[in-house]
């Protein structure tokens, strides 16, 4: 069995300046926090990162827009982090950030669609307003949808609360967010685990995550606190 485990540093050595990143969590309940460390400590810069939302100041992907390194954010709310208005409206060119807004059940949607390998899907969601500007809008049975093209990442950190050296995880409560489904879109997927244990200690009925679709494994996260 390949060995998966490795240092935060080591996992994250192959994200280099403009990567596009999937991070679960949800106000950072859910992300990996020594996984966004390492991005830090490694100062990347002009990323695309597709999460839900933007964190908030000092905590998940909100470090990595203190830190200047988020170029396009792709979420479906921001309005924890007020950094996300300051630097979409700053005159300077190399701070600006390029903010992307979807509606969360969309997002998920495409996220799951790029993971399923579908080539999108239809919703109503959106349509009229100025969400459906530049997409094409198809009738079915007399009702208009917009069709949401899939949305897919080199990389995605993701959070456990016990994965085994595998790389089959479980997620404790509401840290689950997106994780699941971005595990299935990224080319390499990254987790780290509160807690890392033997393969054959989680019951299979429980894995949420198989590791079929981890690479690397980071342990050492602490576990979701306020």
């Amino acid at each position: 069995m390949k060995n998966k485990i490795k240092t935060a540093d080591e996992a994250v050595k192959d994200i280099n300046d403009g990567a596009v990143i999937m991070v679960g969590g949800f106000m950072a309940c859910g992300t990996p926090e020594i996984l966004i460390d390492a991005l830090v400590k490694k100062d990347v810069k002009n990323l695309t990162i597709i999460c839900n939302d933007a964190g908030v100041p000092g905590r998940g992907v909100g470090k990595l827009l203190s830190n200047g390194q988020i170029k396009t954010l792709i979420a479906s709310h921001v309005g924890l982090n007020p950094e996300v208005a300051l630097r979409m409206n700053t005159d300077v060119e190399e701070d600006k950030l390029e903010c992307i807004l979807i509606p969360q059940g969309t997002l998920a949607e495409r996220i799951r669609a790029g993971g399923a390998g579908l080539g999108g899907f239809l919703t109503p969601t959106g349509v009229g307003t100025i969400v459906a500007e530049g997409k094409q809008v198809i009738n079915v049975q007399g009702r208009d949808y917009l069709l949401e093209e899939p949305l897919r990442a080199e990389f995605a950190l993701i959070r456990g609360s016990v994965t085994d050296k595998f790389g089959n995880t479980i997620y404790n409560g509401t840290t689950r967010t997106f994780n699941p489904m971005m595990a299935t879109a990224a080319d390499h997927v990254i987790v780290g685990a509160c807690e890392v244990v033997e393969v054959g200690e989680i019951d299979p009925n429980n894995v949420v995550t198989s590791g079929i679709f981890v690479d690397s494994i980071v342990g050492g996260e602490k576990s979701w606190e306020i």
